[in-house]
This record gives C-alpha cells, structure tokens and sequence, in this order.
C-alpha cells in the first residue's frame, strides 16, 4: 500500500520544559489506513497530531505528505487534510448551515457546489429538519455530527479525529462511525485519536501506541493482542505497555 505520511527523526522541545514532547519519533501511515494514535496523558499525541496538521513547527526531523516535504508545501497539505477536534469548533449563535458555509468556504468551494454538499451532509446524518436552527440549541450529539461535516466538506485525503464519539448518544455514535467508515472506503486516510479504547480496537485498521514521546509499539490491533500473554483486549496490550500509574498533569 502506497504510503501517504513519512515521520522520520521527529523531535519537538517546547521552551523552558525539562524533557522532549517527542523524541526522535519516526513512523510511516499507508494510504487509506484507519490509523489510530494512542498513549496515556502528556505522552506526546497531542504534539503529534498538531504537528502533522501544521499547527505547530518541530525542533527536528522531516514531515512527509504525499512526498511533499511539510517544510517548502506546508499551505499546500494544509488544503488536503480535515480536523476534527474534541472542542466543538462551531459558533454557537449561528445555525448548522451558517457554520458550514462559513469552513466550507475557507477552502474555497464555489458557492454553489458548497451548497450542495452541506445539504447532502446534514441530510447524510439526519439533521435536514434542524438545519437553520442555532447550534447552541443542538444536543451534543448533533453538534458533534456538525462538527464531523465541517471537517470533510472539502474532502480531504487525510482526516485527523480527535475524540470524535465522545460525550455523543448510541445513535449518533452509530452515524458517525457508518459515516467514517464511508470515508475510508472512498479513499479518505483517517488519523483517530481517543481514549476509547474498546472503539479503537474494532475500527482502527493500524495502531500506534506513543509514550513518552516515542513509539512504543505499532501493529494490527489482533496482532498487539496477541504478542501480549494473556491479552484479549487493547486495553490489556495499552495497560501492559504504559504501565498502571496515573498520568494526571497541570
């Protein structure tokens, strides 16, 4: 399979802290994978996802996207990815339709494909009929549907979830994953990170479990439960790797 992000060597120190949030960290993501990006609080995804979207520079090391090197063509991989954060990215005040036309056109959508597309999204995950309606009235399970489709609307190659269930009721977790999965078997490369442990065993196609700014392990989620003795879960594999101890950090 085709690789579509390279990582080689990556190193980011942030001013006036002790130790690395990543150390030397290297890794290769194929093209249409689901890969999932675990490790316990403080262990550096959060510097690793931020970092492959461009929103922050490393100390060293080399970024790959589609062979274009981050450096010389950051603006230009920044229009080929989505992000969906866990913070609702919506203004609250203004309907479902208002906050998508406005990402949509960030990206330069002509106005009226966008209008096609925002309505085929909210019809796509069952919000046709609250579609002018202030988001600030929306449950959090339907923000979090807004919040997915204002990361997609311009269909990018890679998309970057970030607790992308969390907080959400059975049924829209349902639309969301039939939706992600959609993506996926489209052409769309999904870089996932959460907590939800038991979620990422069953959708991710690869996993990578980062600590302390490294790569601890990586593999197929079967094939991580069953280098471990006695593992039947992730968790098993997540626990045995990171260890016990709390990871509580201000």
């Amino acid at each position: 399979m085709e690789e579509i992000i390279r990582i080689h060597q990556l190193s980011k120190h942030y001013a006036g802290s002790e130790r690395y949030a990543l150390k030397d960290l290297s890794l290769s993501i194929k093209k249409n994978e689901i890969f999932g990006l675990l490790g316990p609080n403080g262990a550096g995804k959060t510097t690793l996802i931020s970092t492959l979207c461009g929103m922050i520079k490393p100390t060293s090391g080399e970024l790959r996207f589609n062979g274009l090197s981050y450096r010389q063509n950051r603006r230009k991989i920044q229009q080929q990815i989505g992000i969906v954060p866990q913070e609702y990215a919506l203004y609250p005040t203004l309907t479902a339709v208002e906050n998508l036309y406005y990402f949509g056109s960030l990206y330069g959508l002509p106005s009226s494909e966008l209008k096609r597309r925002i309505s085929d999204g909210l019809h796509r995950v069952g919000l046709t009929d609250f579609a002018k309606k202030p988001i600030k009235t929306f449950s959090g399970g339907m923000q979090r549907r807004v919040n997915l489709l204002a990361g997609i609307l311009h269909r990018p190659s890679v998309l970057f979830l970030d607790e992308p269930t969390v907080g959400v009721d059975v049924h829209s977790k349902e639309v969301i994953m039939a939706l992600l999965h959609e993506l996926n078997a489209q052409g769309t490369t999904i870089i996932y990170s959460s907590h939800h442990l038991n979620e990422a065993q069953h959708f991710c196609t690869k996993i990578a479990i980062i600590d302390a700014g490294k790569i601890v392990v990586e593999g197929e989620p079967q094939q991580l439960i069953a280098s471990v003795n006695g593992a039947t879960t992730l968790e098993n594999v997540f626990i045995h790797l990171t260890g016990s101890q709390l990871r509580d950090y201000a």
